[in-house]
This record gives C-alpha cells, sequence and structure tokens, in this order.
C-alpha cells in the first residue's frame, strides 16, 4: 500500500521539515515489512484570494486534482474523529488486508477544508479540538505514519 500526504502550505527549512522527513524516513524503512511499499509528500501553495470560501475551493481542487485515483483519503480536520494510535494503526492494518492501493491525507489550508474535500473523505481526522498549524500537523501526521508502522511489526518505538 502506498501512503500520499498532500498539503496546502509550503514546508520551508527548519526544524518542523527536518522532524518531517526525519519520521518518514523511518517510516519508509521500516513500512516495508509491514506492505507500506512507498510514502510521498508533496505540498501546494496557499490561496491567494480575496475571501476564505473562494481560498477553500481553489485549494480543494488542489488537493483533489492531486489525490490518487483510486484512493481512500484521510482528511484532517478539528471536527473529525480523534483517534488512538492504536486505533490509527489499525486503521491502516484494516487498510493493508482488505487490499487498499493508496491511502491519501490531506493537509488543508489556514481557512481549513472546503465543505466538498470534507464530504469525500473515507475518515474525517482530527489530532483534537485545537487548531494545528499545517507545518505541525504535518511532523505530527507523520510521527503518528511512523508509530502505526511500528505498532504494525511490534517494534518497541510504542510502548502503549
Amino acid at each position: 500500500m502506498k501512503l500520499h500526504i498532500l498539503a496546502i502550505g509550503r514546508l520551508k527549512a527548519g526544524p518542523e521539515l527536518a522532524l518531517f522527513d526525519d519520521y518518514l524516513t523511518r517510516a519508509r524503512g521500516l513500512g516495508r515489512s509491514c506492505g507500506v511499499t512507498d510514502i510521498q509528500s508533496r505540498d501546494f501553495p496557499e490561496s491567494k484570494l480575496p475571501d476564505a470560501k473562494s481560498r477553500m475551493a481553489a485549494e480543494a481542487v488542489l488537493l483533489a486534482g492531486a489525490s490518487p485515483d483510486p484512493s481512500f483519503r484521510v482528511v484532517l480536520d478539528e471536527r473529525g474523529k480523534a483517534l488512538s494510535s492504536d486505533d490509527f494503526a489499525l486503521t491502516l492494518k484494516r487498510h493493508l488486508d482488505q487490499g487498499t492501493g493508496v491511502v491519501t491525507f490531506l493537509i488543508g489550508g489556514p481557512d481549513g477544508h472546503a465543505l466538498q474535500t470534507r464530504s469525500q473523505a473515507g475518515l474525517l481526522l482530527s489530532f483534537g479540538p485545537m487548531t494545528w498549524p499545517h507545518r505541525l500537523a504535518r511532523a505530527m501526521l507523520a510521527e503518528q505514519i511512523y508509530r502505526a508502522v511500528t505498532i504494525l511489526v511490534k517494534h518497541p518505538y510504542h510502548r502503549g
């Protein structure tokens, strides 16, 4: 199974990018042993349109156009479902077992996701009720993907 991370907002050099890259590198290396064959990431510039609704609509088009089809879409949204790390790993395992070819994670811009993006999600995922900047949300997602892989292969990183 391949994982794709698509995000609005450019991730510039700095600690968040270093952390994101480190966790993805770890997940790529360990993921092969549980069936995660590839993890790709792509980001897009924030829309410069004058109002939030227009910005979200334009960003939705970018994300939809870049999302592989078919793909199980996980949309990160503060109104989504908060999962434990174990439950997140079980969700990935269920897709591995069902033969899902691609899982795509979508991270919105500062205005969030358009309704059309949220309505097309297979899972609305929340990192809790707080709003997180996209730079941190990406690093947190990469860490949770790595943690899920360690849970699946019974690596000692996750001791929950």
